[in-house]
């Protein structure tokens, strides 16, 4: 039988106590960027991450790197690509093994000496005016610091920290956009024929397929509500040095009910977005209707207990595992495409301690800061422009889906959108809560971000370079002995230039976003 992976697990209490100039809280790209920075500076810093691992998504099979134009990387963000291309002896490489980054990263922090506590999950926060002491885990380890940068993808220390957040989509009335909330209508990963949400078609008495929300559909597009988009594992897959998928434990034939509908409607794309990397592997993610989005099932997430985090996070390995099991094996798929399926399998040379499966589940989105800057569509857009430009952002507005329902009898996907946008900056302030409420810590991946502006953000290129503005801002604070909303932006962008920053876009440069788009989904959009 196969063992999953975990995200949580008890650990027994213990007598450590460190002091160190900055805390990163996230093993992230973000929070390795960020230590980075801070180190090659002169400061001391340690990160402490929930996992057992580093790297975040871009170690765990996010291979086919979500970029938008490459001529917006910057700084360690470059450095981590480049680094990539001579490890392959090409030109330029912007898709790789887990593995390979892996070793890149663990190569940066060997070399700078930096520390990294694993399996660390904050209990609390002790903070006095508005200043944060030190973080609390819950095996008793403490953590003091001058500065603290949240560089998680849950927002747990903000959250600890006692900073306002927000979970989910907005309304459109609250920024005047037209592209949060509620979305209805979308053009992409939709039910392309009318499918029978009922056990037995036509029977609403039989009760719904596994998947699908008995709720009533009362709203219109644009209306706010607490659902965030789907989470998936991004998985690295091989028809080489392969591990046939497994099957999992609690394995459920009926989850996979509407996708053998759907399949018998004729509609079979749930592994068409299957980018190659190199070696013969590949990186995994949904496509279309019914594929390894787990939808619906992740609302809890960004504010449960770590145990409840954690069954969540199973859940999902089980449903998507058994749905790679379910596609390979089940005699009522298809013949052709069970052999198709059948032909790739997990790549055995990756992820070796968690069996082959990606270690970090894709959380797309989680908690967002709440502060007096807020990214929206309208940056995304170029219709405002940030005042104190930071890092530009360049990958579409991307919103997977947030739930599926039954509208006029049949079963609909909502939440998906798809805008394509210029590249834009990111302004500093969005990194930073209000002053009140904590002027010591640095938001690096839950900025302050509406719901669709968010979506082009968190791009794991665009954390890196946020990691690297926010150790910069750290050391800056700590160098002019004050709050980190009170640094001088002028010295910040100074030094960020400095270090190789794009920190605003060339709008003359020729830059096609619905081209862009277009490669991303394989044909016109």
């Amino acid at each position: 039988m196969w063992d999953s992976v975990y995200y949580y697990r008890e650990k027994q209490v213990r007598d450590c106590h460190f002091k160190q100039d900055v805390f990163v809280y996230g093993a992230t790209p973000a929070g390795i960027t960020a230590a980075i920075t801070l180190k090659k500076q002169g400061y001391s810093v340690r990160i402490a991450e929930c996992s057992r691992f580093i790297g975040g998504m871009t170690t765990s099979g996010l291979g086919a790197t979500d970029l938008g134009t490459e001529r917006a990387l910057d700084g360690l963000a470059k450095k981590f690509y480049d680094e990539l291309a001579k490890y392959y002896n090409v030109e330029k490489c912007t898709r790789f093994e887990p593995h390979v980054a892996e070793q890149i990263f663990r190569d940066w922090l060997s070399e700078l000496k930096i520390d990294v506590q694993k399996e660390q999950f904050i209990a609390s926060v002790d903070k006095e005016d508005g200043v944060i002491q030190q973080v609390v885990m819950t095996d008793g380890t403490t953590y003091a610091a001058q500065q603290f940068i949240d560089a998680s993808y849950e927002g747990d220390l903000l959250a600890h920290a006692g900073v306002s957040y927000i979970v989910g989509r907005e309304a459109g009335t609250v920024y005047k956009e037209i592209y949060n909330g509620v979305q209805f209508g979308t053009q992409h990963h939709k039910f392309e024929s009318f499918i029978d949400p009922y056990k037995i078609e036509g029977q609403p008495e039989s009760g719904l397929l596994y998947g699908i929300s008995d709720e009533v559909v009362t709203e219109q597009n644009g209306a706010g509500d607490a659902r965030i988009q789907a989470y998936n594992f991004r998985m690295c897959l091989t028809k080489d040095h392969k591990v046939p998928f497994p099957k999992p434990r609690n394995y459920q034939r009926e989850h996979y009910a509407l996708l053998l509908r759907y399949l018998e409607a004729g509609h079979w794309d749930a592994m068409k977005l299957h980018t190659p990397l190199m070696n013969g592997k590949t990186d995994l993610n949904n496509h279309g209707a019914f594929s390894t989005d787990f939808i619906g099932m992740n609302y809890a997430f960004p504010d449960a207990s770590y145990q409840e985090r954690e069954e969540i996070f199973q859940q999902h390995v089980t449903y998507i595992a058994g749905l790679l099991y379910f596609l390979a094996n089940d005699a009522k798929v298809p013949l052709a495409i069970r052999q198709e399926v059948a032909e790739w399998g997990l790549a055995a040379d990756e992820f070796i301690e968690t069996h082959h499966w990606p270690r970090q589940l894709y959380i797309r989105e989680a908690r967002r800061l709440l502060t007096d800057y807020c990214m929206t569509e309208h940056h995304a857009l170029q219709r405002q422009i940030c005042e104190q430009p930071i890092a530009v952002a360049s990958f579409h507005m991307d919103s997977h889906h947030c739930r599926r329902v039954v509208l006029n009898g049949r079963v609909v996907n909502e939440g998906d959108i798809q805008i394509p946008v210029k590249p834009f900056a990111i302004d500093v302030r969005a990194l930073l809560p209000k002053k009140q409420q904590c002027s010591n810590l640095i938001v690096a991946v839950c900025i302050s971000a509406s719901h669709i502006a968010y979506g082009s953000i968190r791009m794991e290129p665009v954390f890196m370079m946020l990691g690297q503005v926010a150790g910069t801002l750290a050391a800056l604070a700590i160098e002019q002995q004050t709050a980190v909303q009170h640094v001088t932006y002028a010295q910040l962008k100074q030094q960020l230039l400095e270090q190789g920053h794009v920190v605003e876009w060339d709008m003359s440069i020729n830059d096609d976003p619905i081209r862009r788009m277009e490669e991303t989904f394989g044909g016109s959009i």
